[in-house]
């Protein structure tokens, strides 16, 4: 059995970003592997760091059971994801247990750093694996399977400097979106810290907006993720694309040109003041 390794940094990040394409893969035989990286210990702004992190542990689980993935124990606290050579070991131990041919993760740059740091530790994992005098936390033996790494879009869509990012293919998400926004809805204690934190009003609409808005990109599909190969060199083969070839091309589509938004170009250069533009002659 085939098997994906989905590594994000928070508990409902998962949810967010890539539940939908998972669960496709799960509907085609894959074995799909579930690791957050931190604790979520800081999402809250009424519950102890304690009660916090063990809320959102169940949580967690509660998502993996409905969607019929495997859960993994985060490794670090919230803010506390440094690329360490004690996370590297114990997520390369991961990576040499799972055996994935095709790991999930956040793109190298996003709008929190948490996210950053889990993408730079999830590459490295993966790139050790087959090294036999790199020592995993714990002790794993090493694989050599070919693997495909794959980047999500960007929290909010967008680059940490507002830049637009568009991926490489999208994967219709349509059929299961409503097994993925279960899955986030087991993230209740959620609901609060982000609207207090982030203003992201309900985080179940702020779901389904994100992925009709990937969804409208594509062209094609009404609800969608989007995902971005990682250069194959110490991975597999250049053509390497298992994700592609496990869904077909009735679910993904390569992403079409970025039309040029003219207008917003136009506005990037603040008008004159008022009173200045009086003071001509």
């Amino acid at each position: 059995m085939p098997a994906v390794l989905a590594v994000f940094a928070h508990p409902d990040d998962i949810e967010f970003r890539a539940a939908g394409t998972l669960l496709l893969l799960r509907d085609r035989g894959w074995d799909v592997h579930y690791c957050n990286l931190s604790n979520g210990d800081l999402g809250s702004s009424t519950l102890s760091r304690k009660t916090t992190a063990e809320t959102r542990a169940r949580e967690a689980q509660a998502s993996c059971r409905g969607m019929g993935f495997h859960w993994h124990p985060p490794i670090a606290s919230d803010l506390c994801i440094f690329y360490t050579d004690t996370h590297i070991r114990r997520v390369a131990a991961l990576v040499r247990s799972v055996q994935p041919s095709i790991v999930l993760t956040h793109p190298p740059v996003d709008y929190m750093e948490d996210h950053t740091e889990t993408c730079r530790i999830a590459v490295t994992a993966a790139f050790s694996r087959g090294m036999p005098n790199y020592q995993t936390i714990p002790a794993r033996k090493p694989t050599l399977q070919p693997l495909t790494l794959y980047h999500s879009l960007p929290h909010g869509l967008q680059g940490p400097l507002r830049q637009p990012v568009r991926p490489e293919f999208f994967v219709d998400t349509t059929s299961v979106h409503a097994g993925k926004r279960a899955g986030l809805a087991a993230h209740a204690s959620q609901k609060e810290w982000l609207d207090v934190s982030q203003g992201m009003e309900s985080y179940l609409i702020s779901l389904d907006q994100g992925d009709a808005q990937v969804g409208l990109w594509s062209g094609r599909f009404a609800k969608a993720e989007g995902w971005t190969r990682h250069l194959h060199l110490g991975f597999g083969a250049e053509a390497d694309d298992p994700l592609q070839e496990a869904l077909g091309n009735s679910l993904c589509c390569p992403a079409p040109p970025a039309p040029t938004n003219q207008r917003r170009v136009a506005r990037a250069v603040p008008p004159e003041p008022r009173s200045a533009r009086s003071k001509r002659p």
